[in-house]
């Protein structure tokens, strides 16, 4: 589960960053608790850099305050979804023991870890860098505790293998891992309004959606389908028959199909990415364009699509920047006209305004 970023593979890389060592030393971990704020947001950005080269580069171009939030979330993020993976940085599982084969005891410590650790930074008794930067977030943007718990129930989703029958339940599982981060990113940004915040959950759930069809072989060899169950059965496919070669191009079928789905909640996304300030729009839709990208490529190789697995290169990242600045300006320009498009059909958490 990658909450709807991308990860990268270099492990030799990733190990020597002080904010990966420290989850393996404590001494480094002492170390970091001892970090001042600023340090704090150096950390994060390392975690950024090194774990999603496309959402850095899109990052960098938020103004200075909301950039060191993004920056402080995502290496929350991607410290919970980490752990519970058993990964550093989103690359290189402990194939020996996926998270499929470790015990759902071990796996529901983890979780509980984690929720003690969230909750305790909600309530400003953060003592370790990465929820100390949550607690600083938090509290600088006044997002509501409901949110950061949102994504950790997303985690406890994949804990406890939870089947997805049909389109609903995928998109629900989208919302839990990554559209409730685009609406901690949108309340970053100094959205409050429900409409808008209604948008920014679909583009995380847009990119969740994506992630889904990129790593659908490799998430079945760890036991993991999110692909809904109907269609697989439409198909006659049944979920551990995801990986085999034999059935790629009925998987594919279903893979384009929900390609189909993360474009409704792409073309959502627009409305909302219109209502912001230009230099965070830009930022959006840099990386909208960059990560719709990753799904376009897989959607290109049809069936060879998991042959190798589908990243935005170097130049697909500085064409959806420099892109994403056009579009930016033109949705900003149109603000107004574009309030009247209706938002039909399209799946939304009831408690998305609550506190």
């Amino acid at each position: 589960m990658a909450f709807g970023l991308e990860a990268v593979t270099a492990t030799h890389e990733i190990a020597t960053l002080p904010c990966a060592q420290s989850a393996f030393h404590p001494e480094a971990t002492r170390r970091e608790r001892a970090a001042a704020p600023d340090e704090i947001v150096l950390l994060a950005r390392e975690r950024l850099k090194k774990g999603s080269t496309s959402f850095f580069k899109a990052a960098r171009l938020f103004p200075k305050s909301q950039k060191a939030s993004a920056f402080l979330l995502y290496a929350w993020c991607r410290h919970c979804d980490d752990e519970i993976d058993g990964q550093i940085l989103g690359a290189a599982p402990d194939i020996t023991r996926p998270p499929c084969q470790r015990s759902l005891e071990a796996r529901e410590r983890t979780l509980a870890t984690l929720r003690e650790k969230t909750v305790a930074a909600l309530a400003g008794q953060a003592d370790e860098p990465v929820f100390a930067g949550l607690q600083r977030v938090v509290v600088s943007h006044q997002i509501p505790h409901r949110y950061p718990l949102d994504l950790i129930e997303g985690m406890a989703m994949d804990v406890r293998g939870r089947s997805y029958a049909c389109l609903e339940d995928t998109l629900s599982y989208s919302y839990y891992v990554a559209g409730v981060v685009g609406v901690m990113m949108a309340t970053i940004m100094g959205v409050r309004d429900r409409a808008t915040l209604e948008r920014a959950s679909d583009l995380g759930i847009a990119f969740q959606l994506t992630n889904i069809v990129r790593d659908v072989v490799a998430d079945a060899a760890l036991g993991r389908f999110y692909l809904p169950q109907n269609w697989l059965d439409e198909e006659g496919i049944l979920p551990c028959e995801i990986g085999e070669r034999g059935h790629r191009e009925k998987v594919f079928r279903i893979s384009a199909r929900l390609l189909d789905v993360a474009d409704d909640y792409y073309r959502s996304a627009l409305i909302g990415i219109g209502r912001l300030p230009f230099r965070s729009a830009w930022a959006i839709a840099s990386a909208r364009r960059i990560y719709r990208g990753i799904g376009e490529a897989a959607r290109a190789r049809g069936a060879a699509a998991w042959d190798r697995r589908a990243r935005a290169g170097t130049i697909t990242q500085a064409s959806g920047i420099a892109l994403g600045a056009v579009e930016a300006a033109v949705l900003v320009s149109l603000r107004g006209r574009s309030e009247r498009k209706p938002r039909l059909g399209l799946w939304t958490p009831s408690h998305l305004w609550t506190s």
